[in-house]
């Protein structure tokens, strides 16, 4: 049985299958993740993932990058940089794209080079962090994540790393 959701930062519909065990097999087993390194060689974006987690899935919904889901296709990772022609920065993309009232928010960090939102809806959770460059290309370097919201404590230090490690 699959559920549909709309994201909430963008309007992207997508579809999750059956539930199965890879995310669990991994809880707790960092070493296991086979962490590496993707880059988005137009924007210098750059991203430690679990690459034994995810696989190639197409291209983002938005920007240059990649699309993936896990193995077991519970979670979804999108890693992609963006052009940020209209100048704007952290406070104003959000409110220019965010899809939800931000009441509804679980977190939310706003500072004046990236943003990290997160939000749980339909049993699921969803997390955004873009950092914006202050270089002169203006790029906005971004991630999203949405993975079960019973698997958050594995997830958890997951998206920290993630986090700590994407660079413009």
């Amino acid at each position: 049985m699959s559920v549909l959701f709309r994201y909430f930062l963008g309007g992207l519909l997508l579809q999750f299958a059956s539930l199965s065990n890879a995310v669990a097999q991994v809880r707790g087993q960092t070493p296991l993740f086979d962490w590496r390194t993707f880059t988005v060689p137009e924007y210098g974006t750059e991203i430690e993932y679990p690459a034994a987690v995810f696989v190639p899935a197409g291209d983002p919904e938005k920007g240059v990058g990649k699309r993936f889901h896990s193995t077991d296709d519970r979670a979804i990772l999108s890693i992609y940089s963006l052009a940020n022609d209209t100048g704007d920065t952290p406070a104003s993309y959000i409110r220019k794209n965010l899809r939800v009232d931000r009441s509804t928010l679980d977190y939310e960090r706003i500072t004046r080079s990236f943003f990290a939102v997160s939000a749980e809806q339909d049993r699921l959770i969803y997390y955004s962090r873009c950092n914006f460059s202050s270089r002169p290309d203006a790029a906005i370097h971004c991630f999203d994540l949405v993975y079960p919201q019973e698997q958050k404590r594995s997830w958890d230090s997951v998206v920290t790393r993630m986090s700590l490690s994407l660079r413009p």
